[in-house]
């Protein structure tokens, strides 16, 4: 598909396919967190999709998408996009096939292979994903779903910014920054293309770890900025550059990108968890550590935040626990 091929007609259409099979997630505030960010604060829960984050979204606009006589789907990820694709592909009767890196959280590894997906691992440092799955697709007549640079997958993501734009109706909210957790920019671009139609005065905005900033940077310079392939503690959103897709949406949308520090995701984690009873992961906590840590660089009465996933490791969160205690105000 071209460039062109993502629009608004198709997220509508993917978001009428996901009626009744995806969840309507909440749009959450708290006082506390206000007070905390200066300004109204509304959290989107996509930690409470199925499979405990939004990336079940495109993958089911994906996979509900597929030719008919499909014969199975091969997806690589490091754990969301994989809980996804199988979850989805079990729900179609699909053998679906799953490449991650060994590196990732072993709830994450665990989940997939729960849903039935086979497993194949990968060492993110020595070997390319992408040719490893082009392999195995051919050689099995699978059909390959991306985890962020496939037109279906980021119209399926795009639903999530219809409800955010009809939930934020709902609180009289028609000017908003919006955060979104970005590693690929799926998420990102679907929610900005579905603003763009339905809510025209909000802004999306990036919010990036730091260290794994090549969107905010490739923002800031115009031109696509790759970091070499590695681990990190928002494991979610490491990706070496914006994709393919991705990057024009973003160039054209999203105003300049926000990076937080891993110590900022962690204290995120525990205000969300103590504030809203939310379970998230680091890399789906730091659009809501933006907004309650650099409230400086955010240019609206109110802000609303990409909760994106809560796959997290018991060891992570518990130390998100001990570390975020005590230290809400940033």
């Amino acid at each position: 598909m071209s460039l062109e091929a993502v629009d608004i007609a198709m997220i509508r259409a993917s978001a009428a396919r996901l009626e009744g099979h995806a969840r309507r997630t909440p749009l959450l505030s708290s006082p506390f967190l206000d007070k905390i960010a200066g300004r109204p604060v509304f959290v989107k829960a996509e930690c409470l999709q199925h499979t405990g984050s939004f990336k079940f979204r495109g993958a089911w606009s994906a996979i509900t998408a597929l030719p008919q006589g499909a014969r199975g789907v091969i997806a690589f990820s490091s754990g969301n996009h994989a809980q996804g694709v199988a979850y989805a592909a079990g729900l179609r009767g699909l053998p679906a096939v799953i490449i991650m890196p060994r590196d990732a959280p072993a709830i994450k590894i665990a989940n997939t292979r729960a849903l039935g997906a086979e497993v194949v691992l990968y060492d993110r440092a020595t070997e390319d994903r992408d040719a490893l799955g082009a392999e195995l697709a051919a050689a099995r007549g699978l059909e390959l779903i991306q985890p962020f640079d496939h037109p279906q997958v980021i119209a399926g993501q795009g639903s999530t910014g219809l409800e955010i734009a009809a939930q934020a109706r709902a609180h009289g909210i028609t000017q908003a920054e919006v955060l979104v957790c970005c590693g690929g920019g799926g998420l990102t671009s679907g929610i900005a293309l579905a603003l763009e139609a339905e809510a025209p005065e909000m802004r999306v905005r990036t919010v990036e770890p730091e260290g794994f900033d090549d969107v905010a940077k490739s923002l800031a310079s115009g031109t696509v900025v790759t970091h070499p392939a590695r681990s990190g503690l928002c494991d979610a959103i490491v990706t070496p550059a914006p994709g393919r897709l991705t990057w024009p949406i973003l160039q054209r949308l999203c105003g300049p990108g926000l990076v937080v520090s891993e110590a900022q995701a962690l204290r995120a984690m525990a205000l969300a968890h103590e504030r809203l009873k939310l379970v998230l992961e680091p890399g789906g906590a730091v659009a809501l550590a933006a907004a309650l840590f650099h409230p400086e660089k955010i240019d609206a009465k109110a802000v609303i935040v990409t909760a994106s996933g809560g796959n997290v490791d018991r060891a992570v969160f518990l130390r998100a626990l001990e570390e975020g205690a005590g230290h809400g105000d940033g």
